[in-house]
């Protein structure tokens, strides 16, 4: 292509017309992208400066959505707690109903003289109930020892039976209140033949071993006097002053009956007695049914073998099942206080980054008192499975209700943490937020365009672009003026 020769004048104005077209094309770029640096070559310094702030910007914001989801982790472990403490608040309410309740089974039993008035030991017995399997007893009647024997003692040695029949022909003589019985000594008489006769009416006769002198005894305690010749000779014949009938049993009344067993170490706070218009009324202070030993078929207390029932307090049974169910949802809360495959509650590990560079980051974590990880459940609250008998005596119930207070301060401990843990994380949230915003803010100042001044350039060299434009014309029109010669 031949080169074309251009004025001075049109060449200007064509390096004007080109300069302006750039600057439009540059200033049109601006505006159509926003950026006042939209490539290194325009501004190498702020561009890169800018690109590094907005890569840290977005390293934090992909923190924000971990931070997000450990949030929603704390409120689920939260949420958890809260149901966790409302069931042991509902806990402590059964305990303190139950121990509120006294509506305990109670029987009334008249006593029966005539049986237990005897020589033998009559007792009452419980079992079952509170007090367990092995029966507790207690005397009905007051029985003395055995009789103590009225006792003669011969002051001549009978060394044989040649010595006895030394005084044949004469009779020995024993009177026992209405009843007397004598034997004849004779030639042919023996010591065998006289402790036979003897004992046949109820005496003993006794030879001491030492000095064989002669002992005549009466059993049963009676009194009683030896008469007669050989009685005298055999020197028996005084009074006895020594024996001691035995006594058939007292009957104790129904106010000793009742000391007794209220006093019984076995019986205490297991059952209760007390004086029901002459009758011995017993409550059974238990879940389940006692059961009384001594009763006759009519409901008396006789000492004897039959039994009778007193039914448990169904109120605090019933009160037990209750317990234990809302037990069993305690640990269930627990199971299922999870998000995203966290659980808090279950003794997991939640671990939140705060900055890009790994350097800042928060454990989050149930902990016990010494600050080791735990999980919250029955077992590490010391919650544990009740039984009927659990129920019975009120100082078991206080000492459950003791346990559940321990553990609603271990469960507000752990809330008040877990809450601190949510707190760190929530202003960690939006110092990020705000940070990001700067950060953000700090590389757009470096690289955005100011719309109004570009669109005010834009005009500016549209009206240079139509100056050159009319310029180059006129230029133009000055190389055209030699046509005119033609």
């Amino acid at each position: 292509m031949p080169e074309v020769n251009l004025s001075k004048a049109v060449r200007s104005n064509l390096l004007s017309l080109q300069s302006t077209a750039a600057s439009m094309a540059k200033t049109q770029e601006r505006l159509a992208t926003g950026l006042k640096v939209n490539t290194a070559l325009d501004n190498p310094t702020n561009f890169f400066t800018a690109a590094s702030l907005n890569s840290r910007a977005s390293d934090m914001a992909n923190l924000l959505d971990s931070m997000s989801n450990g949030i929603k982790t704390i409120e689920a472990a939260d949420n958890g707690l809260t149901s966790i403490t409302k069931t042991v608040e509902s806990m402590q309410s059964a305990l303190r109903q139950a121990r509120q309740d006294k509506s305990f089974k109670t029987m009334s039993y008249s006593l029966d003289a005539a049986a237990i008035g005897t020589a033998a030991v009559k007792t009452i017995s419980f079992e079952g109930g509170a007090v367990g399997t092995t029966p507790t007893s207690v005397d009905l009647n007051t029985v003395s020892a055995a009789a103590t024997p009225a006792t003669l003692t011969g002051s001549v040695a009978v060394a044989d039976d040649t010595a006895l029949q030394a005084f044949a022909g004469q009779t020995i003589t024993l009177t026992s209140g209405t009843n007397t019985t004598s034997f004849a000594i004779t030639n042919t008489s023996t010591k065998a033949q006289l402790e036979t006769a003897l004992s046949a009416a109820g005496f003993t006769a006794a030879f001491d071993s030492g000095t064989d002198e002669l002992g005549i005894t009466r059993a049963d305690g009676a009194n009683f006097t030896g008469s007669g010749a050989a009685a005298t000779s055999l020197g028996v014949a005084a009074t006895s002053s020594d024996g001691v009938a035995a006594v058939t049993g007292a009957v104790k009344t129904v106010d000793a009956l009742v000391q007794e067993i209220n006093s019984n170490t076995s019986l205490k706070d297991k059952i209760r007695a007390s004086n029901d218009n002459g009758k011995l009324r017993i409550e059974n202070l238990s879940t389940e049914e006692l059961t009384v030993n001594g009763i006759s078929s009519s409901g008396q207390v006789d000492g004897g073998t039959g039994t009778g029932d007193i039914g448990g307090n169904t109120v605090r049974k019933n009160l037990v099942t209750q317990f234990n169910e809302l037990r069993d949802q305690l640990d269930k809360f627990a199971d299922d206080a999870s998000f995203n495959g966290i659980n808090l509650l279950r003794g997991d590990k939640l671990k939140l980054t705060f900055n890009e560079t790994g350097t800042s980051t928060i454990d989050i974590q149930a902990k016990n008192e010494n600050g080791d990880p735990i999980a919250i459940n029955n077992t590490t609250l010391g919650i544990e499975h009740v039984v009927n008998s659990d129920f019975d005596a009120d100082s078991k119930l206080d000492a459950k209700l003791e346990i559940l207070g321990s553990a609603l301060g271990k469960l507000r401990s752990q809330a008040s943490s877990f809450g601190s843990n949510l707190s760190i994380v929530q202003n960690r949230t939006d110092f990020t937020k705000n940070m990001i915003n700067t950060l953000e803010t700090g590389a757009a100042n470096l690289t955005l365009a100011d719309t109004n001044e570009e669109a005010a350039n834009l005009l500016a060299l549209q009206t240079r672009q139509q100056l050159s434009s009319t310029a180059l014309s006129m230029a133009s029109q000055a190389d055209q003026a030699v046509l005119r010669l033609f």
